[in-house]
């Protein structure tokens, strides 16, 4: 049905229900194929539906594209969308019940960051794989 994120980007629908989509595919990537741990997996994937659903709410997109990359001692998650508008850490409060997206992004990931390109933007975080 889907692709595999960790060969090529795979195109989503800009649907709220494409984060569990996407949170399969993390899971299934992270944990069967690069057989990485429980703890990893299970913080990647929680990211991963942060910066989908920034994607799906913000952005305005009919489509955006997720991708996994593995490289030594790394994990690089990366969400593209068609939107040039930048995400933004705002202060969280901890009675909020939304808004914490890339606050919790900031606080599991190792680093983040967004890329801009000439049609949209990427936003993505990496993990040290190492140390966990």
């Amino acid at each position: 049905m889907f692709g595999d994120p960790s060969q090529a980007e795979v195109p989503l629908p800009s649907r709220p229900e494409s984060a569990a989509t996407a949170r399969r595919l993390t899971q299934v990537v992270v944990l069967r194929h690069w057989g990485l741990g429980a703890a990893i997996t299970e913080d990647a994937v929680l990211l991963v539906s942060e910066l989908v659903g920034n994607a799906v709410r913000h952005t305005g997109a009919r489509v955006f594209g997720l991708r996994l990359r593995r490289r030594p001692r790394w994990i690089r998650v990366e969400v593209r969308d068609p939107s040039r508008g930048l995400p933004c850490l705002m202060p969280v409060q901890e009675l909020d019940i939304s808004g914490r997206g890339l606050f919790l992004v900031d606080a599991l990931a190792d680093r983040w960051g967004v890329d801009l390109l000439p049609r949209g933007k990427t936003t993505w975080f990496d993990m040290r794989i190492t140390d966990r």
